[in-house]
Formats: C-alpha cells, sequence, structure tokens
C-alpha cells in the first residue's frame, strides 16, 4: 500500500467517531481499533452477549456466468475447494492459489439461494488484497464468465451467543440459519443478504448492504441491549483464539493449504480430480504430509509471543510463531506457528523466544477456545 495515498473511510466511519473510536490506518481504510471501554471489555463482551463489527473494507463482488456449472469450474481452476457441488442458500471456505500452491488470498464464496441468480457466485476476499485478488481472478476467466467488483456495498458483522435473538427481531428469517447457510432478505424492510458465519468462533452474522443503507443497520443494531460496537483489536484476539488464519501472518504466498493445516477445505473430488493451481504439491502434501504445521501453543507465564518469535527444541530453531497474544478468554498468552510435523502432536514441549529468553510452550489443539456455531443436530443424534 502506498503511504502517501489518502485513507479511505468506510460508510460508518462518522459513526465510528461519534462512539470515540481510536482510529487506525489498516489495509488502506480508517478503522476503529477500539472504543472507550477498551480491547479487554469488548472481547469479553462478544463472548458473552453480541459484538458488532464494521468489516466494510472486505472485497465484495459477484462471479456471472451463464449457468452454476460453468461459474463454478471457472473458480476451481484458481482455487480447490468444490464450487460445483455447492448447494443454494450455502457457504464455502477456500484459497486463492499460486501455481506453487503457495496462497494468495484466503475468502468466502456463496452461492445465492435464488433461481435466477443460478450463474452468480459471491465472494468477499479480504481488505488489504482485494485489488490484486480481484485483478488475478478477472485475468484469469474463461470467456462468457465475468467478475463484478461491489464497492456500493458495506458490511456488518454481528457475532456473539445473543446475536441471533437480536437478529430474531429485526430480520426472523436470518436467525434460521445454520451455519454457512445464506439467504437474500430483509432488515427492517431494507434489502439485505445475510450468512451465518464470521471470524470470532462464536456463533453470528454477517450483513451485506447497500453502503447508504449501512448506518441505519448500524444504529438499529446498537440500539440493542445485548450489543456493543466492537473494533479490530478485539477481532484480532477472538479470531486468534478461535485459531482462525490471518492472511498476510498465518498464511501467504509461502505457505500451502495442507501446511496451514486447511485440509478440511479441499473437497475429496477435488483431491483426487486436482485441476487447480498447485495441485500437485498439495496431493502430494496430502499423501506424504508436509514439511512442516501450523500448530497453537499455550505459553507458561505471562509474557505474550508475537509473529516472527523463534520457535525452539532442545536449543535448535524448528520455526517461527505467525499470530500471538494473550487470550483474554484463557487468561493466559497463546500463540500460532509453523513447526516439523513430527514436533506437532498436542502436548509437544517446545521453547519460543521472548527478548532473547526461553518460555516454555506447549503445542495445543485448535481452536484454543471451543467454537459455538450454529450447527444442525446430525441425523439421529
Amino acid at each position: 500500500m502506498d503511504h502517501s495515498e489518502p485513507l479511505l473511510e468506510t460508510p460508518l466511519f462518522s459513526a465510528h467517531r461519534a462512539l470515540g473510536a481510536r482510529m487506525v490506518p489498516f489495509a488502506g481504510y480508517q478503522m476503529p481499533v477500539q472504543y472507550p471501554n477498551g480491547i479487554l471489555a469488548e472481547h469479553g463482551w462478544t463472548r458473552t452477549h453480541a459484538g458488532l463489527f464494521d468489516v466494510s473494507h472486505m472485497g465484495q463482488a459477484l462471479l456471472k456466468g451463464p449457468d452454476h456449472a460453468t461459474t463454478a469450474r471457472a473458480l476451481e481452476a484458481l482455487a480447490p475447494a468444490d464450487f460445483l457441488n455447492l448447494a443454494p442458500g450455502r457457504q464455502r471456505y477456500s484459497q486463492l492459489l499460486a501455481e506453487d500452491g503457495g496462497i494468495i488470498d484466503d475468502f468466502m464464496v456463496t452461492r445465492p439461494l435464488a433461481p435466477e441468480a443460478d450463474g452468480t457466485l459471491i465472494l468477499v476476499v479480504n481488505a488489504a488484497c482485494k485489488t490484486g485478488d480481484f485483478a488475478h481472478i478477472a485475468a484469469h476467466l474463461p470467456e462468457g464468465v465475468t467478475l463484478i467488483e461491489r464497492p456500493e456495498r458495506a458490511l456488518l458483522a454481528l457475532q456473539g451467543p445473543e446475536a441471533a435473538a437480536v437478529m430474531a427481531r429485526h430480520c426472523p428469517p436470518a436467525a434460521a440459519l445454520d451455519f454457512m447457510a445464506a439467504i437474500p432478505t430483509e432488515f427492517d424492510g431494507i434489502p439485505v443478504e445475510v450468512s451465518r458465519s464470521g471470524y470470532t468462533g462464536e456463533d453470528g452474522f454477517e450483513i451485506s448492504v447497500e453502503n447508504e443503507s449501512a448506518p441505519l443497520l448500524w444504529a438499529a443494531l446498537l440500539a440493542e441491549p445485548e450489543v456493543k460496537a466492537i473494533g479490530l483489536g478485539a477481532r484480532d484476539s477472538l479470531r486468534l483464539e478461535a485459531g482462525l488464519c490471518l492472511y498476510g501472518h498465518d498464511i501467504d504466498l509461502s505457505t500451502s493449504p495442507i501446511e496451514a493445516a486447511l485440509n478440511w477445505s479441499i473437497q475429496k473430488r477435488r483431491r483426487s480430480e486436482g485441476g487447480f493451481p498447485g495441485a500437485g504439491r498439495i496431493q502430494d502434501e496430502l499423501a506424504q504430509g508436509p514439511a512442516r504445521v501450523r500448530v497453537g501453543l499455550r505459553l507458561e507465564g505471562r509474557a505474550p509471543a508475537r509473529e516472527g518469535a523463534e520457535i525452539a527444541s532442545d536449543g535448535a530453531m524448528v520455526g517461527r510463531v505467525t499470530s500471538g497474544g494473550f487470550a483474554p478468554t484463557l487468561g493466559a498468552p497463546i500463540a500460532m506457528g509453523y513447526v516439523p510435523p513430527a514436533l506437532s502432536a498436542p502436548g509437544t514441549r517446545l521453547d519460543v523466544l521472548v527478548r532473547g529468553k526461553a518460555l516454555t510452550a506447549t503445542v495445543a489443539s485448535l481452536p484454543f477456545v471451543p467454537t459455538r456455531y450454529a450447527r444442525k443436530p446430525k441425523a439421529g443424534a
């Protein structure tokens, strides 16, 4: 990002200022890192009630073709998920891959529920990557499939155990969704696109709406007693506790989805058929195992390990921390990083070097804090 360029503002910039937010540069935008109550309070509120996030800096776009199969296969040539068999009204997580299997970005894909939208996929990509992502996708599309950016839309995320009760008052159809389902609907009469998903590990919703209507939704949600505005600081500590990757830190062009422990995001058909960038490498890593793998780490003491800290075993460096911080829910420091598979089993003891001092760390299962997504009960359960 050229820092000489003026920072952009989301449609909710004035609303953040009115709440006393501390604004910081993030992905080319002025974004709220925290509000007056502070990051710890915001983190705890989201875990116990409902937090409202402005994520309008994210990149939204439509991929349009003559029919679903054509559009899905066009995207499957760039990413390893099975979009062909994605059902209407469902959402899927995947990654845009480079030719060597490195990750260009991770993103969300929704197949609209409406029959008239057959041949359309809805994409949401990371803010810092959106310009490059959209150029990359557009440059690799077959004739008849087009990418349509949607800068006219804002994106709000309502996250936490009381989010569904709040949504039921304004948008009853959304409250009936299960995890990773999506519908076009109305919020207090305003047209919106809602998915039951998020980036905190909590139950929640992401709401796409026209820019001019975003302040109305923001105000209506904040008027509910369960809801408070939450900034980027708590968003990061929440996603770290949930063991979720942050692009440019835990995943990037140097990591493959298998190294990043994202095997679950590549469905069976794609694993066997391939047909996406880096398929040979990824199929080999699935069969033989990768050279390194992303793990969670619980540190002893109170000192957090930050990105870049060395991970050591028996005095030898074996990896680096990619995300780290203090976990408010656990009252302890946690981190994620990459280590050889032989050192990746939960319970393995390692050292993390913080300011020249070796701190004892234990490999932990991810997520650090159990997720609470609204999944449908399994048949017979």
